[in-house]
């Protein structure tokens, strides 16, 4: 069955190793084939773009969705981790879901987990944000009363 894909004007996307960039005008694509690494433009990390740990991991993760060769991006993904988890280690159970589908050559919903990890982390620096916040204008009170 083909994956029906519709892109906006100069969309780009991900197909194998090649990039689609969209011309002017929106475009749909039947995609047919077997494993063939799909990414559209908004699922895509760059280096520059990955500019936090959980960020980092999902690079990662798309650089072994991407690869022919996955394995030769392990060890800088489970660095990431280990640095992920020795800080917070409340991000283990979107890391066992990313390595489970990684250990079962699911690198597409690995993927979709590690989107997981960045929505998790973005929640925490909200919330440390908050608590700044906050503890800014108690302290602000305070010298003013």
């Amino acid at each position: 069955m083909a994956l029906k894909v519709e892109l906006k004007p100069h969309e780009r996307i991900i197909i194998g190793s090649c990039v689609i960039t969209n011309t002017d005008q929106r475009a749909r694509l039947l995609i047919d084939g077997d494993k063939i690494p799909i990414l559209r433009e908004k699922d895509i990390q760059t280096p520059e773009t990955a500019d936090t740990p959980a960020k980092l991991v999902y690079l990662a993760v798309q650089l072994m969705y991407l690869s022919p060769d996955p394995m030769a991006h392990h060890a800088t993904y489970f660095s990431l981790v280990r640095d992920i988890l020795s800080t917070v280690p409340g991000a283990w159970p979107f890391i066992e879901g990313i390595n489970n589908h990684i250990l079962n050559g699911d690198l597409y919903y690995a993927l979709k987990e590690a989107k997981k990890l960045i929505d998790f982390e973005d929640k925490l620096i909200q919330d440390a944000k908050s608590l700044l916040a906050a503890r800014t204008n108690i302290e602000a009170d305070r010298k003013s009363a």
